[in-house]
Parts: C-alpha cells; structure tokens; sequence
C-alpha cells in the first residue's frame, strides 16, 4: 500500500503518517512524487486499516499495490531511480557501458583489455574471477588473485569494477574489491545470495535467470530491497528458448515491460544474449533505442586465446565500433526528445 499525500502537505503531517504505519510494526519509506509525497508500507498491509490513515490530515488517498514485488515496483515507487555507483550514475538517462573479459586471465591481460574498455568510453570494467562454468572442466576464474587484479587495474585506469559473487561466503571478499556486485544468471534465485547481497554496502547488478519470468525476476530484486539495499540494477542477458542458433534468446521487449512494471534501472548483455561476437553491435544498437540504461559487454585483446567465451568477445577494433555507435544513438535519441522512462 502507498499514502498519496496533498501536494500542500506539511513535512508534520508526512511525520505524522510515518509514526501511525511504524505504530502498528510496519515500515514507511517517503519518497517524492511528480507533484505530492508518497509513504510508502513495508509489511503486511492488514496490520492496518486504510480508511484509519485517509483520515489523517494531509492524507489525500491510499492505493493497494497489487504486485508481490513492493518496493521494486512502480506502484510503489513512480519515479525512476538512479543507482550511484561511486560517481557514476546508472538510470539518469546517459548510457553507461560496462565492458572487459569474461574472465580475468592476468594482471597483463586485464590491464590492456581495461585500456581498451576505457578508451572506447566504458564506466566500468567487468571480469569474472569467480566462474561458475556449465562444465566443471572449464576455466573456473583467478578466484581472490583475479579481485586483486580487479583492483589494481581500475587503481591505473579509474574505471569502477563489476564482478560476480557466487555464494555467500564470498560476498564480504568481493566487496572489498568491488564497487558493484554482480549475482549471475545461475544465481538468480540463489535467497541466502540474494539477502546477503541486500545486507552488503554495494550496490548490486542482478542478471536475469536462465528461464525466468519477469515476476520472478523483479521477486529476485525484492529479496534484495527488503534487505536494505535499494541500489539495484537489473541485467537482461536473454533467457532459454528452443532456439539453438544464438546461445540465448536476447528478450529486448524486457526493457520496455521492465520500465512499466519497476523504477530500477534496466541494462542489456548483448555478449551473452546471443553468444556471437557479430550480433553484439546490432543487439547493443536495439536495447540503446529500447530505451536500455547500459551494456554489458565482452572485450578481450585476443578472442582466439581467451580462456572463457572468446566466441561472443568483441575485438578491440570491433568494441571501439560497437561504442561509437552506441553513442550516437544515445545522442540522438536525447537531442531528439526521445526519453524512454516508463511506459
């Protein structure tokens, strides 16, 4: 349930609200609307009447929100949020870029591919030092020496660090070394992550799940917010179809119903949402006019020798291409007045 107050409301009355949902064991969070406050419930909602706070002073109305996902919706929150990342803000309506290898191999390796991502205009460096691999024989990551490698290369680059954390006992590690969480894929629905993650201070990337639904996507999210951490980004990467052609089926139309249904901010692995280098730019192209807050992307100095997914890994070349033109949409589309926000 969300308290719609008067757009004249005074900052007692909003008090005044807050004190009656707390009174009766409820949380309430205050956000600002376009126009009026909104006091938002946490908690079971008929711990409380709703015609007892429509007749507080200042209250305008009540209005149940019918998704299992509160805080992640838009119900709850009308506004679109803005994760801050460091400085580096992810839903304020520039594109952000997220891009390395999937899997730090070295110190050198990492260190030119972060080169590489920087000069092509990426924010941020991503690279697996845990890796969890469809087969237990494949390169399973650096592991504690690959986050030190994290670190080192955004210390010479300024870049910020996205990296998975793959269960719970690592999450306290991975902070140190991250400034962005990320839980993959595999993980989506991994509760004991998802919680620990909401108690961590950093803020998190959630990939959607291999088959996942939106609603259980957005629940994912919820486990996190419920926990204290509303600096969630969600990931599309494509979900599981009967198509074998792409190594996944890249869900673009998940942008569009993810900026109906939640105020998080949405960005797009084009990498691992077709599992071929050539689809990158088109892919990337489509979720930067869908409306897409970022991407996520797969650069590797030499695709032919990685050690993990060189077939969906752009080349340097091909990176600075796929990012010029990432640019010029995203400024087009900002010159042109075409803001895609919510629909």
């Amino acid at each position: 349930m969300i308290v719609i107050m008067n757009p004249d409301a005074t900052d007692t009355e909003v008090q005044n609200v807050v004190k009656a949902i707390e009174h009766v064991g409820l949380k309430a969070k205050i956000m600002e609307g376009s126009a009026q406050k909104i006091v938002g419930l946490i908690g079971d909602k008929r711990n409380i009447d709703s015609s007892s706070l429509e007749a507080l002073p200042g209250v305008d109305h009540t209005v149940a929100i019918s998704k299992s996902y509160k805080l992640a919706s838009r119900e709850f929150h009308p506004q679109s949020s803005i994760v801050n990342v460091d400085g580096v803000k992810i839903g304020d309506g520039n594109i952000v870029i997220m891009a390395g290898p999937c899997a730090v191999e070295s110190l050198e390796q990492l260190l030119e591919s972060a080169k590489i991502v920087k000069a092509g205009g990426a924010q941020f460096l991503r690279g697996g030092a845990y890796k969890p691999r469809t087969s237990p024989y494949s390169f399973q990551g650096l592991k504690d020496e690959g986050l030190k490698y994290l670190a080192e290369a955004r210390s010479q680059t300024g870049l910020k660090v996205v990296t998975e954390v793959t269960e719970v006992e690592a999450v306290e590690t991975v902070s140190r070394y991250a400034d962005m969480l990320q839980v993959g894929a595999r993980n989506m629905q991994n509760f004991r992550l998802l919680k620990e993650v909401g108690q961590a201070k950093k803020p998190v990337l959630l990939k959607r799940g291999l088959a996942a639904t939106l609603e259980e996507w957005l629940n994912a999210a919820e486990y996190i917010m419920k926990e204290g951490n509303n600096d969630v980004v969600l990931c599309e990467r494509g979900i599981r179809t009967y198509e074998t052609y792409t190594r996944n089926t890249l869900d673009m139309s998940a942008v569009a119903a993810v900026k109906h249904l939640s105020h998080l901010p949405i960005i797009v692995d084009p990498s691992h949402g077709t599992g071929k280098w050539r689809m990158v730019r088109p892919m990337a192209f489509a979720a930067t006019a869908a409306g897409a807050d970022g991407l996520m992307m797969e650069v590797h100095p030499d695709p032919s020798k990685a050690l993990s997914d060189g077939q969906q890994s752009l080349t340097p070349e091909n990176y600075m291409e796929v990012s010029s033109g990432v640019h010029k949409i995203s400024c087009f589309m900002k010159e042109s007045g075409i803001a895609i926000t919510s629909l």
